[in-house]
């Protein structure tokens, strides 16, 4: 991991990296860490990890995937932002812009940035957050521009996206074929919370019985995953 045991060089801002890919936050350390005024402070898989290492060695910048080891990027922002404000926060996802870009922002990060633009794009996004300014592509802010205009989410066509941020974490773990013992313990929530999703989810998608919000939720995996 590059520069993370180094001291802090005069003037640099450091980066804490979360992704639960190692190759993904290898590359992105070797990104970061190019740049003489910018500092690789940390690496983590984990909501546990990262919130560890934001206590541990502060930085000024948190780039946080949406999707991490047992644990929602999304939910990170949010503890991260009331634990830690001054923190700022980029999320690099590979999932849909259309469903998590808003998410993000709303949960506390200034910038949103997909992965397959990170190769040309990650240093500009990196510095404008930095700067405390937002950063998202022109697709990203034309939606949102869009979404004010029309009036917010339950105008949208997906009903997907009407989905609320805790309803879309239960649904693809769903689609990952967890039963709701299992999404219970991984979200510390009782069964009975999680059957409540379950129904809200599949009232909301329009879905007549749990076999077809299995089957949906396991297609919508396997063409987000």
């Amino acid at each position: 991991m590059a520069n993370s045991l180094n001291p802090s060089r005069l003037g640099t801002k450091k980066v804490l990296i979360v992704d639960d890919h190692p190759l993904v936050r290898e590359g992105l350390a070797l990104r970061v860490s190019s740049q003489p005024d910018l500092e690789v402070c940390g690496e983590a898989a984990s909501a546990d990890e990262a919130l560890n290492q934001v206590e541990a060695t502060s930085p000024d910048l948190a780039i946080i995937d949406i999707q991490l080891v047992e644990s929602s990027g999304i939910d990170l922002i949010k503890e991260v932002k009331a634990r830690f404000p001054r923190v700022k926060v980029l999320v690099v996802s590979a999932y849909d812009d259309s469903l998590y870009a808003e998410r993000a922002l709303r949960a506390g990060a200034l910038g949103y940035i997909n992965k397959r633009q990170c190769q040309e794009k990650i240093i500009e996004a990196v510095r404008t957050v930095l700067d405390g300014r937002r950063y998202a592509s022109d697709e990203i802010t034309q939606r949102l521009f869009s979404l004010a205009v029309t009036g917010g989410a339950h105008t949208l066509a997906d009903p997907i996206q009407r989905l609320s941020d805790r309803e879309l974490e239960v649904f693809q773990l769903i689609g990952q074929g967890l039963k709701s013992s299992a999404i219970a313990n991984r979200l510390f929530l009782s069964v009975h919370t999680i059957d409540s999703h379950r129904e809200k989810i599949r009232h909301k998608l329009g879905l007549k019985n749990g076999n077809e919000l299995m089957q949906r939720a396991v297609q919508w995996v396997l063409n987000n995953g």
